[in-house]
């Protein structure tokens, strides 16, 4: 029960990583706030959403673009009006579109970056505005404000054969993480990233 009481926000919760970082979530006693663009899990069955009710967590799901700013500030406040803070932001949401350089369009280079890259700026932005105007909390020894977890990848670090998009916007996340980490630790806020390699789930939206 490492979350017990913390409220936490995770985007892109309905498949995927989301799905199992909230499930994981739940079974440390987080609050959780869960954003994606459709609610039905890519892996099929029950919802996200319904499987933590079935443990007793307290969730509730929005539909949410992260693209859109007014989204993911929605997903921030209504975080806030149910809880009091926010403790826990996870910013997960991510597309894909296989394709070289030579073979990507306009439109998805600018779908990849307005998702993986923005998206996350955008819950960086919020998160930070949020936990800026709230009490800190004694954690490990220290008072933090909040924690900030974005999920890169592997591919954000090596190259990502095929997919120059997802691999552009991957690495953009790392850096961002560094800068936001570096900006905002003296003010008690954590950002860290996570670069999954192949994972065992379904993949996300």
């Amino acid at each position: 029960m490492r979350l017990d009481g913390k409220v936490a926000i995770v985007t892109g919760a309905a498949s995927g990583i989301g799905r199992a970082i909230a499930c994981r979530f739940a079974e440390e006693g987080a609050k959780l706030i869960l954003g994606d663009w459709r609610d039905d899990p890519r892996e099929g069955g029950a919802t996200t959403a319904e499987v933590l009710r079935d443990m007793a967590a307290e969730t509730h799901f929005m539909t949410a673009d992260i693209s859109k700013a007014a989204d993911v500030q929605a997903l921030v406040d209504t975080a806030v009006e149910r809880h009091g803070r926010l403790d826990v932001m996870v910013n997960n949401a991510a597309i894909s579109f296989g394709r070289p350089l030579t073979e990507t369009t306009e439109t998805e280079w600018q779908q990849t970056m307005a998702v993986n890259l923005t998206g996350v700026f955008f819950g960086c932005q919020m998160a930070v505005r949020q936990m800026l105007r709230q009490e800190p909390t004694a954690a490990s020894g220290r008072e933090v404000r909040g924690r900030i977890v974005n999920i890169s990848s592997q591919h954000g670090m090596i190259c990502c054969p095929g997919d120059i998009a997802y691999g552009v916007s991957k690495a953009g996340v790392v850096y961002m993480t560094r800068q936001i980490a570096a900006d905002y630790a003296a003010q008690g806020i954590v950002c860290n990233a996570v670069a999954p390699g192949k994972i065992i789930t379904g993949k996300g939206g």
